[in-house]
């Protein structure tokens, strides 16, 4: 893909690792100078260190040819008119990250894949891991659920536990549900006869009242 990445901060800096290494062409543009030509020093890519709202930095970056504009500057002024730019380019997959919560319905307007808060995100994330550091990965959902991902152990409940009758036993709570397993090298969608077995990475989607019972059932103890 040929992604335009706007802001090359923290997140961006790490979005740029992530983008390079999976092969993508890149175009960064930033416009604080030392952190530009950091980037260029770093990365195998083209660095504007420019203004991305003007028409002219984004001729320069070829916008034209863009599969994705990201954007991740602190400024949802500058995300949001960078955005309104790259929609009039006809840009097939806008992204940007949201700091504000009051600005979320102008880029939902716009019709950009929102990230909102990163930082709030990171220390939701922090806190999971030692809240529950045996949830090895989670993603918070709407409506207070989330998805985590759980690696069973041989004390766990559920070890041996045929899903079909894990509820109605009381060894997994209401209001949780196995949507992926995971088995040696095999990913598999889970049914009722399926009997969970330690060593099986578990996804399971749960909302917040039952996510500590949830992690014990799978992991053994109440974290």
């Amino acid at each position: 893909m040929y992604i335009v990445i706007v802001g090359a901060g923290n997140i961006g800096s790490n979005l740029i690792d992530l983008a390079i290494a999976d092969g993508n062409d890149v175009v960064v543009i930033e416009e604080d100078e030392e952190q530009a030509s950091a980037v260029a020093s770093e990365y195998d890519c083209l660095v504007l260190n420019a203004d991305a709202t003007s028409h002219s930095t984004l001729e320069d970056a070829t916008i034209d040819r863009a599969d994705a504009v990201i954007t991740t500057t602190n400024i949802d002024a500058v995300n949001i008119m960078v955005m309104l730019l790259a929609q009039e380019h006809d840009v097939p997959n806008l992204v940007s990250v949201v700091h504000d919560p009051e600005n979320l319905p102008v880029f939902e307007k716009i019709g950009v894949t929102l990230i909102e808060n990163p930082q709030r995100l990171i220390a939701d994330y922090l806190y999971h891991s030692i809240r529950y550091p045996k949830v090895s990965d989670f993603i918070e959902l709407e409506d207070d659920t989330e998805l985590v991902e759980l690696t069973v152990t041989e004390d766990a409940p559920m070890s041996g536990e045929p899903l079909k009758t894990a509820t109605s036993s009381g060894v997994l709570p209401d209001g949780c549900l196995v949507v992926a397993l995971k088995r040696g090298e095999e990913i598999r969608a889970p049914k009722g006869e399926t009997i969970i077995h330690p060593g099986d990475q578990v996804t399971v989607f749960t909302d917040d009242v039952a996510l500590a019972d949830a992690v014990a059932a799978f992991t053994g103890g109440r974290p």
